[in-house]
């Protein structure tokens, strides 16, 4: 929709929102139950001396930050946040549902890689799987992630007249347009990096995986396969989808794509692949229940009270 102001031709790209919020909203509850189920079996065990678990409660702490974010989102999409949340949004809270997304992001493609170490119990790469290297590791991902957003949230802003509808790229100065353009850069090549890890280290283990198929174990061989094969189509329907689209809207930001209907349909294509995006908060307890043994253990005790000696002593094997 085109509008003019003072004679200068304006592109009203975020007036279709309405529709999202409903499924954010969704989203939010499902992901705030399940973060809170998954906090719970996680402190409740005091013995995470894996280097899996290290990994899950970093994607936990990702998850439970970026669901915090959604109802600032929520609201400014509503039409019902006033001027100092839009701002406040735009500066902050956009930004924190980025930083833990690709947080997200890293620590799924760590996931990966410690399930094939684990099961192809390669001796030459042992050393990585310490819980010493994991939580270095956690520090390192945190400072990249931070490193690339924070200044997104720190350089400042520059005053605009108040108006119903605004996009977080019209607070920007020339600054922080170049800068959010470089995030952009960085943050597709974490994704890239991240998703051949992740589909590699996933492909490796169903290869292995299918020789076994005719083993004496062959159902939960079968299962695991199911399970990974599930895992992976997930990460590629969450977040391909977005990354495709991110760089040609980014354009749309910076002005390099100019035509107003281009800029409403690539809008439109961001938010809806981003609620793809964040729709991996529901996914990701049900990798918790399948890849930690603890997690699976301490629901399994909640949900049958009456079985809680026979379940304590039942050793569960991981996928």
């Amino acid at each position: 929709m085109n509008s003019t102001a003072g004679g200068t031709e304006y592109c009203t790209v975020n007036d279709q929102m309405i529709p999202f919020t409903y499924l954010y909203y969704i989203i939010f509850l499902t992901g705030i139950i399940g973060s809170c189920v998954a906090l719970w079996a996680f402190t409740r065990n005091q013995k995470n001396k894996k280097c899996l678990n290290i990994y899950l409660i970093n994607l936990l702490t990702s998850d439970f930050i970026l669901t915090l974010a959604l109802p600032f989102k929520i609201a400014v999409d509503l039409g019902i946040a006033p001027w100092k949340l839009k701002i406040f949004h735009c500066q902050f809270s956009a930004c924190l549902i980025y930083v833990n997304l690709y947080a997200s992001i890293i620590f799924l493609a760590f996931v990966s890689t410690d399930r094939y170490l684990e099961i192809t119990q390669s001796s030459k790469l042992f050393r990585i799987q310490h819980v010493g290297f994991a939580k270095m590791m956690s520090v390192v991902v945190w400072g990249l992630v931070l490193f690339i957003m924070v200044p997104n949230m720190a350089i400042p802003i520059k005053e605009i007249k108040e108006k119903p509808l605004v996009t977080c790229a019209e607070f920007k100065q020339e600054l922080g347009l170049h800068w959010h353009t470089l995030t952009i850069f960085l943050c597709l090549a974490i994704f890239m990096n991240a998703s051949a890890i992740i589909l590699i280290s996933n492909g490796l283990i169903l290869r292995r995986l299918y020789k076994n198929r005719n083993s004496d174990d062959s159902r939960n061989v079968k299962q695991a396969m199911f399970n990974i094969g599930m895992v992976t189509l997930a990460y590629v329907i969450c977040f391909v989808p977005y990354h495709a689209v991110r760089m040609p809207y980014t354009f749309a930001q910076t002005q390099v794509i100019t035509d107003c209907a281009l800029k409403r349909h690539l809008f439109i294509a961001k938010e809806s692949t981003l609620l793809l995006s964040v729709l991996n908060l529901c996914i990701d307890p049900i990798l918790y229940y399948y890849l930690s043994h603890s997690f699976r253990q301490k629901i399994t005790e909640a949900f049958k009270p009456e079985k809680k000696a026979s379940v304590k002593s039942t050793t569960i094997t991981t996928l």
